[in-house]
């Protein structure tokens, strides 16, 4: 393709905005409206109650969860930060355990653990599913090691054998943290189903989409009971209810309403055709992008699925002669949207850099509970940080409604770009 690129002065491949990702339908909308017109919104009580357990409708979305899951229990929570939070302390982690995380993910990952005043650890993703390598697992355990934190970033899940088996040899839980892949397979079963706990967001631009939420899957008696009561006011259930083990019994509101419920209810139903639809349009990337020169698009582990909340690709610098930030302009200029040239290393937020959480005197590494210098140094992860200092390209997938001819489009605006390497050499 020989047109000029529209970042040196020559028309756009594409002009149109694409269809923004709304799943709402007319079935929420009427689920929303009979919940409003029933004027219960919510049904919590923070006492031992029948109610503490919540109204019909969130009654009705956990049992329709852990049957689609194939779990035990699913118990939902006002936020996936709300719902690590409980995980972690359902899990019974005490203050300066250990709990080793990846540094690819969100913040609330490792702020989850620093709530209960333990200690994150972090450990290097694997290059190509960009999920915790085992390996670098296995070296960051130490005696203090409580916990592994697996989480199923952009859509696939962690190689949870190997993890499990680390864990079950060392005597650790395991949480899976897959707020970006329900629905994805590992080997038969649902991301996010074969942890100790798991679950997943219910965020706006989420595969299930109630505003806010999240919600807990689990197989462990006392882990569901344990999460319930962290999120309704733990501390003023426990007595009615008989339980003795206090450990981390404080409690919350992480309530979901019923409004949320009801729309998840309906969410739910969709969840197949989100991913089907999400994995069509990743499959005709792959065909019109496998081959280009110095881009590597995504790898899925066999017996597995993906379930696309980001298009994850990484470059090869040296082959391509152009730096990631000249690529990313051209694309942008092309007017593909929805780029990310890099992604999140938590372990360098000032928040670790620092390590300055509770007060202003650097509690809980400081402190008599922690048990040793733990680093947060540049170079500790070192796979994640240059894919995000130099080679990371991932496309947000979870922003569009794609249809056949706009992911052409796309397509055709990589060729372009791809095409003209010489020309952005001059200015990369």
């Amino acid at each position: 393709m020989s047109a000029k690129l529209a970042l040196l002065g020559g028309p756009a491949t594409i002009t149109q905005t694409f269809k923004h990702y709304n799943p709402i339908g007319a079935e929420e909308v009427q689920a929303a409206k009979e919940v409003i017109e029933s004027g219960v919104l919510s049904q919590f009580i923070g006492a031992w109650h029948p109610d503490f357990l919540g109204g019909p409708k969130v009654k009705a979305f956990e049992a329709q969860c852990a049957s689609y899951f194939g779990v035990k229990y699913a118990i939902t929570v006002n936020s996936w930060t709300s719902g690590l939070i409980a995980a972690v302390g359902a899990i019974g982690i005490q203050p300066g355990d250990e709990v080793i995380v990846p540094p690819w993910t969100m913040c609330a990952s490792a702020t989850a653990i620093l709530h209960w005043n333990a200690i994150p650890v972090f450990a290097d993703i694997d290059p190509a599913t960009f999920c915790l390598d085992p390996k670098s697992v296995e070296a960051c355990i130490t005696p203090y090691t409580k916990a592994i934190m697996a989480v199923d970033i952009f859509g696939q899940s962690a190689d949870m054998d190997a993890l499990m088996a680390i864990a079950k040899r060392h005597g650790l839980k395991v949480i899976s943290d897959t707020a970006q892949a329900p629905g994805a397979m590992y080997q038969g079963k649902y991301a996010g189903t074969l942890a100790d706990v798991g679950g997943f967001s219910l965020n706006y631009h989420k595969h299930i989409h109630t505003g806010e939420g999240g919600i807990l899957v689990t197989n462990d008696d006392e882990i569901a009971q344990r999460l319930q009561l962290i999120r309704n006011h733990a501390e003023a259930v426990v007595e009615g209810m008989g339980v003795t083990d206090l450990t981390n019994m404080v409690g919350y509101n992480f309530r979901l309403g019923e409004i949320e419920c009801a729309m998840g209810i309906s969410q739910l139903k969709k969840l197949q055709n989100f991913l089907d639809s999400r994995q069509h349009v990743a499959q005709r990337l792959n065909d019109k992008l496998t081959g280009l020169t110095g881009l590597t698009t995504p790898y899925v582990m066999p017996d597995c699925t993906h379930a696309y909340y980001v298009y994850p690709m990484v470059l090869d610098i040296e082959k391509l002669g152009v730096n990631r930030n000249t690529l990313v302009k051209a694309l942008q200029a092309e007017g593909v949207t929805g780029l990310g040239n890099g992604y999140q290393n938590v372990h360098l937020l000032p928040i670790f850099q620092k390590k300055v959480a509770y007060g202003s005197n650097g509690f809980p590494w400081t402190s008599d509970i922690c048990h040793r210098e733990v680093s947060y140094a540049k170079g500790i992860c070192p796979v994640a940080e240059k894919l995000h200092d130099e080679t990371y390209l991932g496309f947000a997938m979870c922003l569009h409604d794609l249809s056949d001819a706009d992911v052409d489009l796309i397509a055709q605006a990589f060729h372009k770009v791809w095409g003209q390497l010489e020309q952005l050499k001059t200015i990369s």
